[in-house]
């Protein structure tokens, strides 16, 4: 044991460039936190694809408004498990509710989430499909005639009057959810932004940044899951929601690619005197994930595919193939960009002077198989929440 972990400490030292203290030779925040902020980004901007229905009647996206509401559900139930793991006594997390700190950043997380997650995306699903529910219960065999009947509140008036409430209370939601998505995940960026001692990440841009790389890596998703759903169920796809879908994309990349173009140049601008440690930090430690996956295979790629499509005009077939191409490459990225910026942040030494490196561990609860079980849960609350409540009109099919 002792021989083992005495070999890992060599094998980190050897990859060390420069003078670096001590206590910064582990890297703390693992892959874990770069989870974190990508499921989050996942959830905000599901939603904000969603709000652009019912707040801005945009019509050619009905058919994926609930698939986003229920996909950004599905992801916001996971979100907070990257931290709870990374914490060593995750049972007093609970203390934040308990005995809450208004000035801590981190502690504030607890209130957005419950406020988003109760208040905000609970009551938007529940006025949504409450008809569909009690459609349910009456139709359902038991028990889940019953289940329907719970999670309805017992409600049973279908009348066009009730109906219209609901319609109601559901663009209200929706608007006060706007900002709550927005809070949601851009709070993440603001907690970066706001170490001012570490140059990679004070930036006033950060929160920004994130909150438009969210909005991206979700509206990606929904395109995905689209194009994957719904020929599942034999129905050939809606090209109108595709297509405006994959408009919307477009103009989400080009501001979160001007966004981090004009950060890059802030930086080159300032000239501080971590510009140097920096620059070779990019250039050595971060060379791949950075240059290659975030910018090149991440961001510039996509666009110029979406681009051309907007610009040219091909045939259906080919446009789906490009766009289901695009969405791939843009979740490598925005995963990238939060790799880059958690991990970037730790791997220079406070001296300016000295490098670190970061090992992915396999095993473990801070590994790559925990991160990998974590990434992939979500789709399996979803493929459980489409059986008990389809995003399709379809109350005369029952799901179970």
């Amino acid at each position: 044991m002792m021989e083992t972990a005495h070999n890992e400490l060599s094998q980190l030292l050897s990859q060390i460039s420069g003078y670096i203290y001590p206590n910064e030779i582990e890297v703390h925040w693992s892959i874990l936190i770069v989870v974190y902020p990508y499921l989050t980004g996942l959830v905000a901007g599901a939603f904000i694809l969603a709000s652009l229905v019912k707040v801005f009647n945009i019509t050619e996206l009905k058919p994926t408004y609930r698939l986003s509401l229920i996909t950004a559900l599905s992801f916001l139930l996971i979100a907070p498990l990257p931290l709870l793991l990374h914490l060593g006594h995750p049972l007093r997390s609970f203390e934040i509710f308990l005995t809450p700190n208004l000035s801590s950043a981190m502690a504030m997380f607890g209130f957005v989430y419950a406020w988003y997650l109760m208040v905000v995306l609970l009551l938007e699903i529940w006025f949504d499909y409450r008809v569909d529910m009690i459609n349910f219960a009456k139709t359902a065999k038991f028990p889940m005639n019953w289940f329907y009947k719970v999670i309805s509140l017992f409600s049973t008036d279908t009348s066009p009057h009730a109906i219209a409430i609901d319609k109601k209370v559901i663009k209200f939601i929706t608007i006060i959810g706007i900002p709550s998505a927005f809070i949601l995940h851009g709070y993440v960026g603001f907690i970066f932004g706001s170490i001012k001692a570490n140059p990679w990440w004070s930036s006033v841009l950060i929160p920004i940044v994130f909150l438009f790389s969210a909005i991206v890596s979700g509206i990606a998703l929904i395109l995905l899951l689209y194009m994957i759903i719904t020929p599942s169920r034999g129905i050939p796809i809606d090209m109108k929601c595709l297509d405006k879908i994959a408009s919307f994309l477009l103009y989400a990349v080009i501001i979160d690619f001007s966004l981090e173009i004009l950060d890059f140049i802030h930086r080159l601008y300032e000239s501080e005197e971590s510009i140097k440690i920096l620059t070779e930090m990019v250039m050595n430690k971060l060379f791949i994930s950075l240059v290659v996956l975030q910018v090149l295979i991440g961001m510039i790629v996509p666009l110029s595919i979406l681009i051309i499509i907007k610009l040219t005009g091909f045939n259906q077939e080919l446009r789906k193939l490009l766009y289901f191409l695009s969405a791939i490459l843009i979740q490598i990225g925005i995963f990238s960009t939060r790799w880059n910026v958690v991990l970037g942040g730790q791997m220079f030494s406070k001296s300016l002077r000295g490098l670190t490196t970061y090992k992915l561990e396999i095993m473990g609860i801070e590994g790559f198989l925990s991160a990998l079980v974590l990434l992939i849960l979500p789709f399996f609350i979803l493929a459980l929440l489409i059986k008990i409540l389809p995003p399709w009109k379809k109350t005369e099919e029952l799901p179970i």
